[in-house]
């Protein structure tokens, strides 16, 4: 496919500068010059997505217990920045439709990486492209799509095909091209220690791009970019220039 996504992306909007999968951190990793930012998206209890990587609040809000077990009404309510610093509290969990109105608004790009609640793969990969399709229709570029979840994926894959998908992977496993390929992915989404020249030649042959994950060192990120990397995400938004 046509590849419009930039070379370097901010990782769930700043990296570790500010609270992250917050507007707040997407806001500063635009202050940088960053003009696309992953973020992770799960289901409240009733249905609605929010931006939040992990299944319980503890270590990002004020809250405790699982996501899932609450409503985003009573999500809405916490505070998800001033575990990181006093200059943030009281951020709000963000839905992806308020993520999604803040980047079109200001001509940035997205990579949604579908984050389920155990439990819920299927359900948060269809609920999540079929938001997704709606909220950037008509829209030059669309989102993409990443997941470790292959359920989410092919839940994804099967209600807005149109939308790009990524296979996110921490280790390669041997049969990564056909896992991408049964998924109709148009990217892998690799660790960057699981990555190497070979593996981005193969994946470029095969007509996939090749994107890693998180790359935090601009020496790595040379490297990588030398052998022919597509897209890298990072937390260092403040050492890799966009």
């Amino acid at each position: 496919m046509n590849w419009p996504y930039p070379p370097r992306v901010a990782h769930r909007g700043a990296g570790k500068l500010a609270p992250e999968n917050t507007l707040a951190a997407m806001r500063l990793g635009a202050s940088f010059g960053y003009s696309m930012f992953e973020f992770d998206v799960k289901l409240s209890g009733d249905g609605v997505l929010l931006l939040m990587h992990d299944a319980t609040l503890d270590r990002t809000t004020d809250g405790t217990g699982r996501v899932a077990g609450f409503a985003f009404g009573e999500l809405a309510r916490l505070d998800a920045g001033g575990w990181h610093s006093a200059e943030y509290a009281g951020e709000p969990i963000p839905t992806l439709a308020q993520v999604a109105r803040w980047l079109l608004r200001t001509g940035r790009m997205a990579n949604i990486e579908i984050k389920p609640c155990p439990g819920r793969e299927a359900e948060t990969g269809a609920a999540a492209a079929l938001e997704a399709r709606q909220l950037w229709q008509g829209t030059a570029v669309p989102p993409i799509l990443s997941s470790f979840s292959e359920a989410a994926l092919d839940a994804a894959r099967r209600v807005a095909p149109e939308l790009p998908r990524a296979l996110l992977v921490g280790e390669l496993p041997g049969d990564w091209l056909q896992r991408c390929l049964a998924l109709d992915c148009v990217a892998l989404d690799a660790h960057h220690a699981a990555l190497t020249e070979a593996v981005i030649a193969d994946a470029h042959r095969a007509g996939l791009r090749a994107i890693a994950y998180t790359v935090n060192e601009p020496a790595r990120a040379d490297e990588l970019f030398g052998w022919g990397l597509d897209t890298l995400i990072t937390d260092a938004v403040d050492l890799i220039a966009p």
